[in-house]
């Protein structure tokens, strides 16, 4: 049975009720969408520190002498590239150059990897490793049932995981990962987030991570941390002009249609897949490009709406939101590449009454 067939909870389900949060499904996950207020756990991460159940995710191991190998012809990054303790940041596509889901992958070892997946592709994208491993020394290991991954986020956050583990995060850069103890539970610590500011994602067995999101939680009272659901962690993100797939990336895209063309690495050696296909698409000029869009008033444009200039549809909203941080509208939009100068103006249908938008660079809110 397939993951999208079963409804699921993460190991944290109950430590999550106890906490009063209201829940939503996601990708086939009961997952938090709220503790208390959602503006207040947004601010709580830009200000202080948030905590997020994350255990949705997928987390592939791939391993053996050509796990390097594997995952250069599997995926459009240069893996072999990655340094031991490093991560990066790439993207899994089709035969046509469409992205399946985008990534993050962790280099633990020469010749050991961690793919860490969206839970609404976890399935996709572990059917898809499985498939194109063959042929290399190396094997497939789905480890997604018994991971847990915790998330601290915020500009506190390393004063929090500062005070309860002894890795040396001075020494831990973005995208790095460090095998850790956190007051005797095993993790494996990661400068890595989705939400624009600094902050950790701890990969922890299952079974132990309710003793850990308490842990954490008490260690971070005193620093302001809050636990965060997903509606948060939506508009962190969108803040920070980074993708969701199924919104901004879809399977009808290739990473140059979504402005992430720099993820494919051409100049890797051997084939991949996708190759010959994204090669043709990196040479057209595609027709519509995913621009920053800010709102005047209080009516944000949401995923679906219309873009428009002088009354033609030029474009569609992918995400939207009256931003907490900003106090004004700002949304994600694929536009006509002619309307997709910064300080084009242009006008939004929300709901039947429009509303004036203008082109911004992404991101919208960076942290100092």
């Amino acid at each position: 049975m397939s993951r999208a067939e079963v409804s699921k909870e993460t190991s944290l389900h109950g430590v999550h009720k106890g906490l009063g949060a209201l829940f939503t499904d996601f990708a086939g996950w009961s997952m938090p969408v709220r503790y208390a207020s959602e503006l207040a756990e947004h601010k709580a991460v830009r200000e202080a520190a948030g905590l997020f159940d994350l255990s949705h995710m997928a987390e592939i191991h791939v391993t053996g002498k050509q796990a390097a190998d594997v995952l250069d012809f599997a995926l459009v990054g240069n893996l072999t590239g990655v340094k031991p303790g490093r991560a990066r940041y790439t993207m899994i596509c089709n035969a046509e150059g469409g992205v399946l889901d985008d990534l993050v992958v962790y280099r633990l070892a020469d010749e050991h990897y961690l793919v860490v997946a969206n839970a609404g592709n976890a399935q996709v994208v572990a059917d898809a490793l499985a498939e194109r491993v063959a042929g290399f020394d190396a094997v497939v290991d789905d480890r997604s049932e018994t991971t847990a991954l915790i998330a601290v986020q915020g500009p506190n956050a390393a004063a929090i995981l500062g005070a309860v583990t002894d890795a040396d995060l001075d020494a831990l850069k973005y995208y790095a990962s460090v095998p850790a103890s956190v007051k005797g539970h095993d993790v494996l610590l990661a400068r890595t987030g989705y939400t624009g500011e600094d902050g950790f994602e701890l990969f922890v067995d299952a079974d132990e991570a309710p003793a850990l999101w308490r842990l954490l939680l008490e260690a971070g009272e005193p620093h302001g941390l809050v636990p965060a659901g997903l509606a948060c962690r939506d508009t962190l993100r969108l803040e920070a002009g980074m993708p969701l797939y199924g919104n901004e990336l879809t399977v009808e895209q290739s990473p140059f249609e979504a402005g992430l063309g720099r993820v494919v690495k051409f100049e890797k050696p051997g084939d991949f897949v996708g190759r010959a296909a994204l090669e043709e698409r990196s040479k057209e000029d595609v027709p519509r490009v995913r621009v920053g869009l800010r709102g005047a008033g209080r009516r944000a444009p949401r995923h679906g709406y219309a873009v428009l200039a002088d009354g033609t549809e030029i474009g569609e909203v992918t995400s939207g939101a009256l931003s907490p941080t900003l106090g004004y509208p700002i949304a994600m939009a694929y536009v006509d590449r002619a309307y997709a100068e910064p300080g084009t103006e242009l006008s939004v249908d929300i709901r039947g009454r429009i509303e004036p938008v203008e082109v911004v660079a992404l991101p919208f809110y960076s942290r100092a």
